[in-house]
């Protein structure tokens, strides 16, 4: 019975019922198109999707429901297109089965056999329903269901297409069949597209509806104007259809718009929601959850997250891949095919116009799929690099305390996100690189061996020993890749630690030390620079080298194996290996990427699983207060060391404070006040016990933290304006004349950690934040240290005991004068709380309250007048104007803002970058080798094709002539090869060398002036990206640009002559190339540089909230400063889409005109008679033709890389030229050894003023100190007192008027030699990483003993002593109080032993009790020197010998402490007047 349905279906036209069973299994009879089995197969198929899609149907009719009518909506173009296409193919199978039937109902008078009619029918039915159907989506199926079904589709036609070329090629023949199943494919491929189109419409409208939804439900009220900007201004791209997205014409807009201006921030639109990093970022979260819910108690592999998040889209791109190394590989073929026609072979009639028709399309199709590959997987990219920086960011809010003080600083978190995540960023782009560059290599063997048959084995030998030469190279350039890692870290570390501290660098003179410690480590960083370049360098030569050894080898191998040599096969060969040289030499750059891409994996994995603080577990917050408590702590053990079994930091703290209550923490420094602060804001890393907090916290940190922005930015800090609660607050911080007097009030921009306040206006600013915050705890350290006594009386009446009356306050304090007022006393000494009473009880009982206390006493003077002890605040004097500090700041003028908008290039720079670059170190030299050596280089590769197209078919030249005169050409390839090498990477090292060079010198020569105006962020984005980039990519960009132009040009060139018609195309090509690139760059130059500023924004932001992270935690700002960076990176991210789109909307505009050139190059060159050569010519020609996309678009590519790369050689240069300082040694005027041997200082008409335009700080300020003097200068906040003394430093210069010290002008002497010989106690104490001894003394100009002398002196040697290490105790500052930095600073200054001492606020937090030890070591190890004090504390200076006082600019008093007191009028008098009364409480106490 089988037998006979089969003969039925069969009809033994094919194979008959005996033969069936091998015709069944035969692999030929299931892909011939006309075999029964293979449509047996496919009449079976296309039975299976209609009955899915009748059941589907069937299932959607019983469960329809009556709904409105949907409103008439236009069909996209995709749509109408597929429409018809599938309509038309569906039409066309059942007409040809129809006429198959009639033919055979006329002729034979049957319908035998079935199987050749029966599955035109049903393909012709299938098609007709499916098409469709799908098309319209009438089926209204699930995306994912409709996609799946598409796919099956698009299987299914792909295996008739192929199988019907197959039978095309083998019978040399086509058929209607054959056509109409060719065509199939393309039918499924517009089903998917209308998926798809119809998938991207539903999303709009749901994200419309959710996103008005979601409005409506928070019930804000949003302005539509700005609703209707934000969705206009969203990129186009979101919208757009099949053929925009295809063809990027959605890019036209922003194009036109760079053409017709200069592109500024506004002008570029967002990104899709998809693409932005919220959305990224939340994806990540996603992939972690689950991963945590399966169990795992590792961390997944960041490659695994990234592949999880992104295969979809990975998935796409691979197929646009797969299309694009598919139709490359038809080049050789159609090389093929061209030479017979030449040689006279037509198969079929105008052949030769088919073979050019097919050409054009390949290459067209090609170039498509190629561009979509790159744009969709640098979206791919620009989706993980905004993921990883968002991940890094949320990781260094929570990192703990530990973990930044062991292993990771702020540069190095810096450098996470703008040089590791950026490079991980680049991955995706090469992840197909690696499958479709083995893919490409084995379709060219295949075609080698269809050319030259065994001797292709020699060719696979010869490629496979190349691959295994590069293992190594692989190995060391990984190895190499890390240490250099290592040290780029290290180098940042110091230089993000010299710049961020470059005012005490200056102040000690210290700049060129430290500029000599990071050339040191910039030393070592080169020496893994060089290797790095090197074995780039290797690789270069190696894979360039390949493509010509494997001809060579081949070549010979035929000879020996007899094998003939025509032009057919030889060209075939060689145009093969042409398209697959390109793949070979991009080997080089993919490994180095891929190794790039693995550090960078580990070193965020790494600092992604650093521990965390564990707030959860140490801090709880209640909301409600019925507890009967706001703070509760029992805590056994606190400590900063979790490794060391060291003594703790604080111990056996048992505390509870009731609400409102006003406790005061004082004590002697390092006795664990601070730390005990911060064990309740949760930042200690270990803490044996509990801590508990009711409420919200306000925190007040002892070294002031502010943002970049405006002031009024600072005080909201994340909460919304209440414009009659923000006056009140302004009003109780002390802050309303300070915004008076400033250009643009509260609006004026801070600079990067406040440079342009002073340091009372900081704390001002931070108390100010605290109090409009309006939580329940209150936690001030020692924020009255920086204000003077009038400020510091009036804040705390009115901003602790008025404004914070109903909250609870802990308030850390040195001074005495206010704990009488506050409810409960805390005094601690070594890390314990001695004792917890009222300020009566501690006074009474406690000996070591009652020496704190006495000391204050004692600095207060032996002129005390208790008349003046009045409890009420006095009324400051009408003259007295309060103004901004300009010692620490630039003050900019009306309509201009300290901190300016980052400064970017504009318009077409044309070669001046390319000329800075090359200018540095013999960089012409280099270049033009390397340039030389490369033209040289293809110019024999073009000998050696001349060569084998002249003779090929030459009977004179024999086969061993040939094949050796070929070799012999080649044997100069490897020559020039290697000195290109060579002079690249000598390029790449000296032209870095001297840049960095340039830049380090740039920088620390530059005035203080210009890191009060820069954001940090900007620097690091430099030294770290920029100069990375420079590192290690310019010198092979910019060749590798140069060598694709070159073959570029060549290509067009060698065309123009073979096939001289072809003249007329290609110089309106050349004319259109460089039209469209001109038109290109003028959007393009301006993208790369925005991607460049917004980059910065991003280091500096990130650098900011490193600083600031236990404010912003303390406040629980962390999602609004993440929100803020996530902002940030879509601005960057946004530059770089439309960049790199850009990119693709170039080179596709020029692929086509070269899609052109090519195929009429080939048919002239087919159709001209060019003689017995003709074959040969034509070879030489498309073997170079064939490759001429990918050479324009190496061109193109490496041209735009070269060309955006160079802006970071133009934001280098801009810091390359920053205005220096003075001399650092004039050695015709150097001073002698000992000076200044006297101590004498002279002034005369001091002016002085920060910028010509701006108003004058000091006003004629004159006046002689003796040598041996102590002087005191004083005055109210902003009379200009630091200014003074940065004009004796000279960190700002005098506008008219000199300094004499030791009758020495010290304007006219180097810098260096000037701050060398003074001696400084600055406000602001600095510790840097480093030893105990190389805090000291990093000159290493003093022995141990005298060190350990000097700590004694300091009250630090028994805390040392008690470290293991000792002298050699790491240290970073941040586990050290600010008093106890101001005695390490003490010490210093103790070493140094200068005649003359400057003290700016030097013990503003430094208890009173320590203050007056300290001031009898300087009165005693001073005693012969002069010492000049700035002070607030009025009793610090009492005791001096005379005492300036300024005022507004102006030395308004100068005489003895005594006289000025008892003097009527007098301003000191009304100081002392106010720190008398201020402090008159403790007093009365005291005579109690």
């Amino acid at each position: 019975m089988e037998d006979g349905v089969w003969v039925v279906f069969c009809n033994n036209s094919e194979c008959s019922h005996e033969t069936a069973k091998a015709c069944s299994s035969g692999f030929l009879s299931i892909v011939d198109p006309y075999s029964c089995v293979n449509n047996a197969m496919i009449i079976s198929v296309d039975i299976i999707l209609l009955l899915i899609f009748f059941s589907i149907f069937i299932y959607k009719l019983s469960t329809r429901k009556t709904t409105a009518p949907a409103q008439s909506q236009k069909l996209p173009l995709e749509l109408i297109f597929s429409v018809i296409f599938n309509g038309t193919l569906s039409l066309a199978y059942l007409g040809w089965g129809i006429s198959i039937v009639s033919e055979k109902l006329y002729e034979y008078q049957s319908v035998l056999p079935l199987h050749i009619w029966l599955v035109m029918f049903f393909q012709g039915f299938t098609w007709l329903l499916l098409g469709l159907t799908i098309s319209l989506n009438k089926l209204q199926l699930p995306h994912n269901g409709t996609m799946n079904f598409c796919y099956l589709i698009i299987f299914y036609a792909g295996f008739l297409c192929i199988s019907s070329m197959w039978k095309a090629i083998v019978d040399r023949a086509v058929s209607i069949k054959i056509v109409l199943d060719l065509l199939s494919f393309p039918g499924a491929i517009l089903l998917l597209f209308c998926v798809f189109q119809e998938q991207s419409h539903v999303d709009t409208n749901v994200n419309n509806n959710s996103d008005d939804s979601y409005e409506l439900l928070q019930g804000e009220e949003i302005d539509a104007s700005d609703e209707i900007s934000s969705k206009e201004n969203v990129t186009p791209f979101a919208k757009a259809g099949l053929l925009s997205t295809m063809s990027f014409w959605w890019l036209n807009p922003l194009m036109q718009k760079g053409k017709e201006r200069i592109l500024k921030d506004e002008d570029i639109p967002q990104l899709r929601s998809e693409d932005q990093a919220q959305i990224c970022y939340s994806i990540y979260l996603q992939q972690m959850s689950k991963h945590k819910q399966k169990g795992s108690s590792d961390s997944p592999s960041m490659l695994s997250v990234i592949l999880l998040c992104q295969w979809k889209a990975i998935i796409v791109s691979g197929f646009f891949a797969l299309i694009k190394v598919l139709t490359l590989s038809a080049g050789p073929l159609f090389l093929r095919a061209f030479i017979k026609v030449a040689s006279g072979k037509e198969t079929i009639k105008y052949e030769v116009y088919v073979l050019t028709g097919g050409l054009f399309l390949a290459k067209y199709l090609e170039s498509l799929s190629e561009r979509q590959w790159y744009f969709r997987t640098r979206l791919i990219g620009l989706q993980v690099r905004s993921m990883l920086s968002a991940a890094i960011y949320q990781k260094q809010l929570r990192l703990s305390n530990a973990a930044k003080m062991t292993y990771y600083s702020p540069g190095e978190i810096v450098s996470y996100v703008t040089v590791d995540a950026y490079k991980i960023g680049e991955f995706p782009y090469w992840f197909h690189q690696i499958w479709t560059t083995s893919f490409q290599l084995c379709i060219a063997l295949v075609t080698l061996y269809y050319s030259v048959g065994l001797a292709a084995a020699a060719a696979l030998i010869a490629v496979l020993l190349t691959v295994l030469a590069s293992s190594p190279l692989s190995k060391l350039q990984h190895k190499y890749q890390i240490k250099l890692m290592v040290a780029q870290d290290r180098r940042l570390k110091a230089i993000t630690e010299a710049l961020t501290n470059m005012k005490v660098l200056k102040l000690y003179a210290w700049e060129t030390h430290f500029k000599n410690v990071i050339e040191g480590l910039r030393k070592e960083e080169f020496k893994w620079i060089l290797k790095v370049l090197s074995q780039k360098g290797y690789y270069l030569v190696l894979f360039y080298f390949s493509p010509i050894l494997v001809p060579t080898v081949t070549f010979w191998a035929c000879y020996f194996l007899g094998i003939p040599l025509t032009a057919s096969n030889v060209f075939t060969f060689l145009a093969s290996l042409q398209i697959a040289q390109e793949q070979i030499r991009m080997i080089p750059e993919v490994a180095g990427i891929f190794i790039e891409a693995k550090v960078s994996f580990s070193r965020i994995e790494k600092f992604l699983e650093a521990a965390e603080l564990e707030n959860t577990t140490t801090r709880q917050i209640y909301s409600d207060n019925h507890i009967g408590w706001s703070i509760f702590i029992r805590s056994a053990e606190i400590s900063w060391d979790t490794y060391s079994s060291s003594k703790a930091t604080v111990r056996n703290i048992n505390l509870m404070v009731k609400p409102g209550k006003k406790v005061a923490i004082c004590g002697k420094v390092g006795s664990g006040k601070s730390t005990l602060l911060a064990a309740i804001l949760g930042e200690v890393p270990k803490n044996n016990g509990t801590v508990h907090v009711c409420g919200k916290i306000a925190y007040v940190s002892q070294t002031a933290w502010i943002q970049t922005g405006t002031i009024q930015e600072n005080i909201l800090f994340g909460s919304s304006m209440d414009p009659i609660r923000y006056q009140e607050v302004i009003e109780k911080s002390c802050l309303v004349k300070d915004l008076e007097m400033l250009p643009f009030g509260d609006l004026t921009e801070i600079g990067e950690r406040g440079v342009n306040l002073s340091g009372g206006q900081k704390q001002r600013v931070q108390l100010a934040r605290a109090l409009y915050k309006d939580a329940d705890v209150y936690l001030l350290d020692d924020p009255f240290s920086a204000v003077d006594a009038h400020t510091a009386t009036s804040l705390f009446n009115d901003y602790v005991m008025g404004a914070l009356s109903m909250k609870t306050v802990l308030l850390v304090t040195h001074q005495v004068d206010f704990l009488a007022a506050l409810d409960l006393i805390l005094l601690m000494a070594g890390g314990e709380i001695l004792e917890a009473a009222t300020y009566d009880n501690l006074l009474a009982s406690t000996p070591e309250f009652q020496d704190l206390v006495n000391a204050h006493k004692n600095t207060a003077g032996s002129e005390r007048q208790y008349e003046f002890a009045s409890l009420t605040t006095p009324v400051t004097s009408k003259g007295e104007i309060q103004e901004l500090i300009v010692g620490e700041q630039l003050i900019a003028p009306p309509g201009d803002q300290l901190i300016k908008k980052e400064e970017r290039e504009i318009g077409d720079t044309g070669l001046k970058p390319y000329l800075q670059y090359l200018r540095h170190n013999k960089g012409y030299l280099y270049f033009s080798l390397q340039s030389v050596s490369h033209m040289l280089f293809f110019i024999i590769q073009v000998i050696q094709s001349y060569w084998l197209a002249v003779n090929v078919h030459n009977s004179l030249v024999s086969r061993v002539k040939l094949i050796a005169i070929y070799s012999v050409i080649g044997c100069f390839l490897p020559v020039l090869l290697l000195l290109r090498s060579f002079s690249i990477v000598v390029l790449g090292c000296k032209t870095s060398e001297s840049i960095f060079s340039a830049l380090l010198r740039s920088f620390f020569q530059a005035p203080m002036s210009f890191y009060d105006s820069t954001p940090l962020g900007r620097i690091l984005s430099r030294v770290s990206s920029d100069m990375s980039i420079v590192d290690i990519e310019l010198a092979y960009k910019l060749s590798t640009a140069v060598g694709s132009a070159v073959i570029a040009s060549s290509i067009f060139l060698i065309l123009g002559i073979l096939a001289w018609p072809v003249i007329f195309v290609i110089i309106p090509m050349i004319y259109l190339t460089i039209f469209l690139q001109r038109y290109y760059l003028a959007s393009a130059k301006e993208l790369m540089r925005m991607n460049g500023t917004t980059k910065s924004s991003i280091a500096s932001h990130v650098a900011e909230s490193i600083a600031g992270a236990i404010t912003i935690r303390a406040f629980g700002q962390e999602d609004g400063f993440f929100s803020k960076y996530l902002k940030l990176i879509d601005a960057n991210a946004c530059s770089y889409f439309h960049s790199s789109s850009a990119d693709e909307w170039l080179v596709q505009r020029l692929q086509m005109p070269c899609a052109i050139v090519l195929s009429f190059s080939t048919l002239f060159m087919t159709l001209l008679p060019l003689g017995p050569s003709a074959s040969g010519f034509l070879g030489m020609a498309l073997s170079y033709g064939l490759s001429m996309n990918i050479s324009l678009v190496s061109f193109v590519q490496y041209h735009c890389s070269a060309a955006n790369f160079m802006v970071s050689v133009e934001r280098l240069e801009q810091y390359m030229h920053i205005p220096s300082e003075a001399q650092t040694i004039v050695e015709d005027k150097r001073p002698a050894h000992n000076w200044p041997a006297i101590g004498k200082v002279e002034i005369y008409n001091l002016k002085v003023k920060y910028r010509p335009d701006a108003p004058l700080v000091l006003r004629g300020i004159s006046c002689i100190i003796e040598g041996g003097q102590k002087i005191g200068i004083v005055g109210r906040t902003g009379s200009g007192k630091t200014t003074l003394i940065s004009v004796l430093f000279r960190l700002v210069e005098p506008t008219e008027g000199k300094i004499i010290i030791d009758n020495l002008n010290i304007s006219t002497i180097g810098l260096h030699d000037l701050r060398s010989h003074l001696g400084l106690i600055p406000q602001d104490p600095t510790l840097f990483s480093g030893t105990v001894r190389y805090n000291l003394d990093p000159l290493s100009q003093y022995t141990d003993r005298e060190i350990w002398e000097v700590l004694g002196k300091c009250n630090l040697r028994e805390v040392i002593q008690e470290r293991e290490e000792g002298l050699d105790s790491l240290e970073d500052g941040l586990n050290w109080s600010l008093g106890q930095r101001q005695l390490f600073c003490l010490g210093r200054a103790l070493l140094k032993k200068s005649c003359i001492l400057v003290l700016d606020e030097a013990t503003a937090s430094i208890d009173n009790l320590t203050d007056s030890i300290i001031q009898k070591t300087i009165r005693k190890e001073f005693a012969d020197y002069t010492v000049i004090t700035v002070a607030h504390r009025i009793p610090t200076v009492m005791d001096c010998n005379a005492v300036l006082v300024i005022s507004d600019g102006r030395l308004v008093e100068h005489d003895e402490p005594v006289k000025l007191i008892n003097k009527e009028g007098s301003l000191f008098g009304q100081l002392v007047m106010e720190n008398w009364s201020h402090s008159a409480n403790s007093s009365l106490h005291l005579d109690d």
